[in-house]
């Protein structure tokens, strides 16, 4: 994947290890997966976790909670057309769709997601030109690390 000039390698990490970091405040019952959205300058304006089985609300995933938080700042109304969106895992058609509605101008995500990506793994629709809304995108951001939380989390489970 070629990086756009907007996106490199080494704000791409510094932004993904914050997010890593913040994913040690998911709910112990959820997987853990972080979004944090970033405004010019890299300021941080939102973070959030997976709250699904917390909050017993399947839409809680960390990025929609974060777009959402991001949103109520009113900034640029609901528009987020300057900020940059890291995740640790790669989205899925849900929260593509709030990228996408938000206009968010660059997503950087972790561990690519086989099942259910929506960024490249199983659907681009990021990049579909069907859609109205083409934010960049890096994939891959420290993945063994993104990756790791995931194993991690699914080896205790089974433990359990």
């Amino acid at each position: 994947m070629v990086l756009p000039p907007t996106i490199g390698v080494a704000r791409a990490e510094k932004l993904m290890r914050q997010a890593i970091a913040h994913a040690a405040h998911t709910p112990v019952e959820d997987v853990p997966v972080a979004a944090l959205v970033f405004g010019p300058g890299d300021e941080l304006l939102a973070a959030a976790t997976n709250r699904r089985e917390a909050d017993g609300d399947p839409t809680a995933h960390a990025e929609i909670l974060a777009i959402q938080q991001a949103a109520a700042l009113g900034r640029d109304g609901w528009r987020l057309s300057d900020c940059t969106l890291v995740v640790t895992l790669e989205p899925c058609c849900m929260c593509a769709g709030a990228i996408m509605g938000a206009r968010v101008k660059e997503i950087i995500f972790g561990a690519f997601e086989p099942r259910t990506g929506a960024c490249g793994s199983v659907w681009d629709l990021l990049r579909d030109p069907g859609t109205l809304h083409h934010p960049e995108v890096r994939g891959g951001v420290l993945a063994a690390e993104c990756e790791e939380l995931l194993t991690e989390f699914f080896l205790n489970l089974r433990c359990e």
